[in-house]
């Protein structure tokens, strides 16, 4: 699905998601989605398009990454500002798995590249958003993800109608917080939910 800015300005009054979180329900069917935590960055009837946040990218750092990307040299690795060592890289979806996509604060805009989406929240998947980040002038908070989920039209309105999909507010902790593990079952205590009450069968938000 193509990226654009019309599909941000969407009001979520039409019944769409963008800038809002998916938490997958237990009786998700598709096993690359079980139990993660999407932010919806665009929706309206040309489909959907979310990066998961809760799934860290196994034995890949970010700073080994700009390396790979030659965004910097090898040797500059060491002198990276404490944020740039500290962005998280995710698996973002199954989706152009070899393609980055940083999501991040609002204090960084590149024209033509950054897409806002929601409260404070942009898009961008330039390599201009590394450099800037390795040099120290990036958003204060981000996240890389490789890859991401997308849904053709209706798809995603299906699937939430079928549970497979709860949906609740984003907050900046649920999109950037350190603590990945534990993404899942805070998202769900924002809709009053306890993970181990949860059933298969419950209804959707």
């Amino acid at each position: 699905m193509k990226i654009s800015a019309k599909s941000a300005d969407v009001a979520s009054s039409r019944g769409f998601l963008d800038g809002q979180m998916l938490i997958a329900m237990p009786a998700m069917a598709d096993e690359r989605f079980a139990r993660t935590v999407i932010y919806v960055c665009a929706h309206s009837s040309e489909g959907a398009m979310g990066i998961v946040v809760n799934q860290a990218a196994q034995n890949i750092r970010f700073p080994d990454l700009l390396v790979q990307l030659e965004v910097i040299p090898a040797a500059e690795r060491i002198q990276l500002p404490t944020t740039a060592a500290d962005v998280r890289v995710l698996k973002g979806g199954p989706v152009e798995t070899g393609r980055g996509f940083v999501l991040h604060s609002a204090d960084f805009f590149i024209e033509n590249s950054t897409l806002p989406i929601d409260d404070g929240i942009c898009l961008t998947a330039t390599l201009d958003i590394l450099k800037a980040i390795a040099r120290g002038t990036g958003p204060h908070d981000a996240i890389l993800a490789l890859g991401y989920a997308g849904w053709a039209p209706g798809q995603l309105e299906q699937e939430i109608q079928q549970n497979g999909w709860l949906h609740c507010a984003a907050d900046q902790d649920l999109i950037f917080g350190k603590d990945i593990e534990h993404k899942y079952e805070h998202a769900l205590r924002k809709l009053g939910i306890d993970l181990g009450m949860l059933s298969s069968e419950a209804g959707h938000a």
